[in-house]
């Protein structure tokens, strides 16, 4: 009875650490994939005083997409159009968000507008700061006269 025993826990444990392989693999393609779209980046995001989570975000024509880290969803979890999105101030973290983000992270105060409006934190590299303030400074001549008019 105790072999038995022995054998169905060591199962367990075996078929244990392939799902946990085989989901660590799944997250590592999911990456793989997202950079491959092109311009991709690791970007924290906190919308609203809600708690900082981190994921990747990506420059697509005229949006900007942020995906979690740690998902199977080839969707982006938030969609910010480049023209109702401005960047308001930057700053380094404090204490207590450098814990989180980790080193060498700045933080980007935004302005959401459209469907979801509100104040948006992104947390970048300074060279992925710096992609964004191009991107978002780069939009074609007359791209914004639709939101005037």
């Amino acid at each position: 009875m105790g072999e038995a025993l022995a054998l169905d826990a060591a199962w367990l444990f075996a078929a244990f650490l392939i799902l946990l392989v085989l989901a660590a693999a799944g997250i590592a393609a999911r990456r793989f994939l997202l950079e491959r779209r092109g311009a991709a980046v690791e970007c924290g995001l906190r919308q609203q005083a809600r708690p900082w989570r981190l994921g990747l975000a990506s420059y697509q024509l005229d949006e900007f997409r942020w995906y979690r880290t740690f998902g199977f969803s080839m969707r982006p979890e938030r969609t910010f159009p480049r023209r109702d999105l401005v960047v308001v101030a930057r700053r380094p973290p404090t204490g207590e968000e450098a814990t989180i983000l980790g080193p060498g992270r700045i933080v980007a105060e935004c302005q959401a507008g459209g469907s979801d409006p509100g104040p948006v934190d992104l947390a970048l590299a300074e060279s992925a700061l710096t992609g964004l303030l191009v991107w978002l400074e780069s939009a074609p001549p007359g791209s914004h006269l639709d939101a005037v008019l």
